[in-house]
Order: C-alpha cells, then sequence, then structure tokens
C-alpha cells in the first residue's frame, strides 16, 4: 500500500494524471491478459498522450474566440448550389494554413458564409493549429484601442504568432480613416506570414465603399487576392427563405 502511495505520488509530480487514474485497472487489464511489462506502459502513455492533445484542442478553440462553433457536416450546400464543395472540403485539409493563402468568402447575407468560415477555424483548430476569430468592426476597434494606449506593435505580433485569422463581416459597416489605415496594416502585417479567412457582403469593386480611399483599397486587394482562394456565395438569403417557409406553413388554408 505504502509503495502505492510512493507511486501515486511520483506521477503527480511528474505531471501524469492519467497515469494516476489509469494505472490500476490497466495493471489488473494487463494480468488478466498476460500483458507484457512494455505493452501496458505503452497503453498507459498512449492514454496521457491522448489526453493531454484533447486539453490541448478545447483550449486552442476556446482562444480562438468563436462566436458559435460551426460544423461543416452541418452545411446543407444544396442551398448554395453554385459552391463548390469539393473545393471547400478540400481547404479542410489545412494546406492553406501552411501556406499562408486567403480565404475570400464573397456573397449577399444570409447564405453562411460565417458558417463556412468558421467551420473551417474550427476544423483547423483540431488539426493543432493557433487561430483567432475577428469580426471586422470588433477588430477595428481593438485596433484603435491599441493605437492609443502604444501597444498596436505588440498587438500585431501576437497576431502573426497566429496560424490563421477570420476576419468576418467585411463590409456590413464603413471604416474611419484611421480604421481602414489600421486594418489595412494588419492585412499587410499577415501578408504571406499567417493565413486569413475574409467574409464579405460586398463584390471587390465596391471595396471603396467600406475603406474610403481608393488608393488603399486598391493595395489591400491587391494583398489579399495574391494567391487567395475565392469562395461565392450566390443565391437567396438562407434565413429568408426559413422565414418564408415558416410563414407559408402556418397560414391556414381558406375555408370552401
Amino acid at each position: 500500500m505504502e509503495s502505492l502511495l510512493l507511486l501515486e505520488s511520483y506521477l503527480k509530480q511528474l505531471h501524469l494524471p492519467t497515469f494516476v487514474r489509469n494505472y490500476r485497472p490497466f495493471a489488473e487489464d494487463g494480468a488478466r491478459n498476460n500483458l507484457s511489462y512494455d505493452r501496458f506502459l505503452l497503453a498507459l502513455a498512449e492514454q496521457e498522450v491522448n489526453e493531454r492533445e484533447r486539453k490541448r484542442e478545447i483550449m486552442r478553440i476556446k482562444e480562438a474566440r468563436f462566436p458559435v462553433l460551426k460544423e461543416l457536416a452541418d452545411f446543407d450546400f444544396s442551398c448554395v448550389p453554385q459552391l463548390n464543395k469539393q473545393q471547400v472540403l478540400a481547404l479542410a485539409q489545412g494546406h492553406y494554413i501552411r501556406q499562408a493563402e486567403p480565404i475570400l468568402l464573397v456573397g449577399n447575407p444570409g447564405l453562411g458564409k460565417t458558417h463556412v468560415a468558421s467551420a473551417l477555424a474550427l476544423t483547423a483548430c483540431r488539426q493543432g493549429y493557433k487561430v483567432r476569430f475577428y469580426n471586422a468592426a470588433g477588430l477595428v476597434n481593438e485596433l484603435i484601442e491599441a493605437q492609443d494606449q502604444h501597444r498596436l506593435a505588440k498587438f500585431l505580433t501576437a497576431a502573426k504568432k497566429c496560424h490563421l485569422i477570420v476576419l468576418d463581416e467585411l463590409g456590413f459597416i464603413p471604416f474611419s480613416d484611421i480604421g481602414a489605415q489600421l486594418i489595412f496594416q494588419f492585412c499587410s502585417a499577415l501578408h504571406e506570414k499567417v493565413a486569413l479567412i475574409v467574409t464579405t457582403n460586398l463584390h471587390f469593386a465596391d471595396w471603396t465603399q467600406v475603406f474610403g480611399n481608393e488608393r488603399l483599397t486598391s493595395a489591400l486587394l491587391d494583398r489579399l487576392t495574391h494567391r487567395a482562394h475565392i469562395l461565392e456565395f450566390l443565391g437567396e438569403s438562407y434565413r429568408f427563405r426559413q422565414r418564408m417557409q415558416h410563414v407559408t406553413s402556418s397560414v391556414s388554408p381558406s375555408q370552401p
């Protein structure tokens, strides 16, 4: 008994909590099945490694700060038939992250751009990548605050430590001059260093409406579209169709 207490003490000092939980049942199972000592140790080590990776994955997802967790398996590609499903599934393999290539999701609101962007980013977390999700307007506010507090360089350095950054809903709110300049600076700092996923309801020709400055907009698009994967979402809003179906189904049939 004393030796078991000492063993558990050593395992805790070595930060092996899964060993502590499993060594007794694994030892009993090994004795019943005549497992060798190395097979017994291997089984314990596998459990420890798997548990640590599970916790790291949970932490990566938490640190990404997703507003809502979305899965590619839950996206209805039939609602956006022009969207290339095979291209999306290929992107989910993560090659674009290793190449620091942008993905631009362009199209009308309500077609699932944020869903696909979030799902790709969630998949990246599970593949071991460090991810950060931003709403475009929220990011501008954070950049302005960082500049006002003289820590913009530190903010950009932290961003460059990510493998993938999602910039959601670019185009819904026009930026101030300083906001547009800071977004440009942010994207320029990430260019060819960090993969970037951008969702926008505006066609590229209309981005001047958001950034104001035509030269700045042109320079930003030049960086973002270079080696980019562009996914176009065409059709009627999925949420609008759902509302219309609900209204139609709730209307009582006319009486003869």
